[in-house]
């Protein structure tokens, strides 16, 4: 099982019939690791709101779960704020200004680990500039206070738990290539921590310091980006200091869409999250799904997958590079594609389909998860990730920064599958300053104009099909939502051709969906899904944190 994004949510949410799960008067939070939903908490209690929660668990997460998140990756932010305003803000990575489309071919051939580890993985990180963003618009902290706080963690260390210690199991071969990473992840004799050792990080602990004493400057254009430049030429890289001073994060209009009377709100590109979650709760709309039977509502689920996913990889891009249309979103288009599926059959999808006015209707210019929630009613959905486990697996020297392996994110050629076997065209290649095509999906869900449901989750391209399956699960079948995350899980991305599907289903249904035509890769479990409801007859927050996953889901 891959858990690797990081995912933050904050929201106040309204929904009736949920007495069974426990729920909180003032705040609530929902966390794969419990000192990130504690640090979410005594962000609150010290005075700040839903948006300061959020970031105080983001900076945590970035040392408790830094094998999935970090300030040396990137992030999306959906924002509601108390007074009704919505706000995308984009801190996604971008790529190097001397990136290229053939920088991963050496002698004609595709080099294509170069993209997942060393000095040519990473884009410029933009998760800080996004957390300012925000806290200066919606926050009542400062970053440099939420910055001091989390530098104590990681001086003072925290014990291991099974997941970091598996992953980092797992990735201790890569992390020995580079002295600065071992020196923090690997004991003196080169063997990996374990479970319940305590793993301390002083010079991570110094870096946020510094940040928070000297402003972003330092991180964007000063020390760090020197630093970053200068091992780099060393190790041939090509970041520099100049692409960390232009980096800026980027406000965006949110996806909003609609399905069964709820209005749905989803981040747009980069992110494909919101676009495709969107686009299959469209055709879903057309079958009666809670009156099927389970075989037959994961062959139509799937089919709308598949449909979705081609799309994906011929369309989605960064809109200040490609045009990605609008019409992906379009209730029409939903409606034809809805009628290519053959409810008694598998039907195979050659490739994209082309929505409405796409010459000329486009988007505008311009992966731990977790969910957090305040009274006021303040949302903040938070995706944050490096990437896979321990991004590039590069430290840069003296700053404990781990850097991401975003750059794998794009198509590092057209049709070329990445790490999670996701395929990419022109839209997705690599140009500089360009950001990558992302998964992240932070959506938050309203009925009548209230905020009634926040879902997001971490797992690569299985976060969009988790985000609609938690949904779907709420909307259609009137399920509590941590109820609803422990119902079994499938996924489809169209490429490669097969079924990924939780053998928690039971062994006659997989066959009746095999039976259908469906090629199943079975699985105990994957992705780690968060939740947030409002129950409105009890007046309180009800955060639900994924079962397949540790963390803590608690309030005030």
């Amino acid at each position: 099982m891959k858990s690797l994004f990081c995912f933050i949510f904050v929201g106040l949410l309204s929904v009736n019939a949920l007495a069974e799960e426990a729920g909180y008067a003032k705040f609530a939070a929902a966390t794969v690791h419990p000192l990130a939903t504690d640090a979410a908490s005594a962000a609150y209690a010290k005075g700040g709101n839903a948006v300061d929660a959020a970031v105080a668990a983001g900076l945590t997460l970035g040392i408790v779960d830094g094998h999935n998140s970090g300030i040396g990756g990137g992030c999306f932010l959906v924002i509601r704020a108390a007074n009704g305003s919505l706000t995308a803000i984009d801190g996604r990575e971008m790529a190097p200004a001397k990136a290229h489309r053939d920088m991963y071919l050496k002698a004609g051939k595709l080099d294509d680990e170069a993209s997942k580890t060393g000095a040519l993985a990473s884009g410029i990180p933009g998760v800080l500039k996004a957390y300012d963003l925000a806290l200066k618009k919606h926050g009542r902290l400062t970053l440099a206070d939420h910055l001091k706080t989390a530098a104590e963690l990681a001086e003072k260390g925290f014990q291991m738990d099974a997941v970091y210690a598996r992953k980092l199991e797992a990735t201790a071969d890569k992390l020995r290539l580079f002295p600065a990473s071992a020196s923090i992840f690997l004991k003196a004799d080169g063997s990996a921590f374990k479970e319940g050792d305590t793993l301390v990080q002083k010079d991570l602990a110094k870096t946020y310091r510094a940040i928070a004493e000297h402003g972003l400057e330092w991180f964007y254009g000063g020390e760090f980006a020197r630093k970053t430049e200068e091992w780099m030429k060393e190790n041939g890289g090509i970041a520099t200091v100049e692409d960390f001073r232009n980096y800026k994060a980027v406000e965006r209009e949110p996806i909003r869409s609609s399905y069964r009377g709820y209005e749905i709100v989803c981040m747009p590109p980069p992110s494909s999250g919101g676009v495709h979650v969107a686009q299959i709760l469209n055709i879903l709309e057309h079958f009666p799904i809670r009156h099927f039977r389970a075989s037959s509502r994961i062959h139509v689920v799937t089919e709308a997958m598949k449909l979705a996913f081609a799309d994906r990889a011929h369309w989605l891009g960064d809109p200040d590079f490609a045009q990605v249309p609008k019409g992906l979103v379009d209730k029409e288009y939903a409606a034809e594609l809805s009628r290519k599926i053959d409810l008694d059959h598998a039907t195979s999808v050659p490739g994209h389909n082309t929505p409405p006015r796409w010459e000329g209707d486009i988007f505008g210019k311009h992966t731990t998860h977790l969910s957090t929630a305040d009274a006021e009613g303040n949302w903040v959905a938070l995706n944050q990730t490096i990437n896979t486990a321990f991004g590039s697996k590069v430290v840069i020297p003296g700053t404990g920064v781990l850097l991401n392996n975003e750059m794998d994110d794009f198509a590092v050629q057209p049709g070329v599958p990445n790490a999670f076997k996701l395929v990419g065209a022109e839209a997705n290649s690599i140009a500089p300053g360009k950001r990558p095509l992302s998964s992240m999906s932070p959506t938050l869900v309203f009925k009548e104009g209230q905020p009634m449901l926040s879902v997001g989750a971490a797992g690569g391209p299985t976060i969009i099909t988790q985000t609609l399956l938690l949904i779907s699960h709420v909307i259609d079948d009137g399920m509590e939502p941590n109820a609803a995350l422990a119902e079994p899980r499938f996924h489809h991305q169209w490429s490669p051709d097969e079924l990924k599907i939780e053998t928690q289903f039971d062994r006659s249904t997989r066959k009746r969906v095999e039976a259908l035509g469906h090629k199943l890769s079975e699985s105990p479990g994957f992705g780690a899904c968060q939740a947030v409801m409002w129950d409105d007859q009890r007046k309180l927050l009800v955060p639900a944190h994924d079962p397949r996953v540790p963390g803590k889901a608690s309030g005030l």
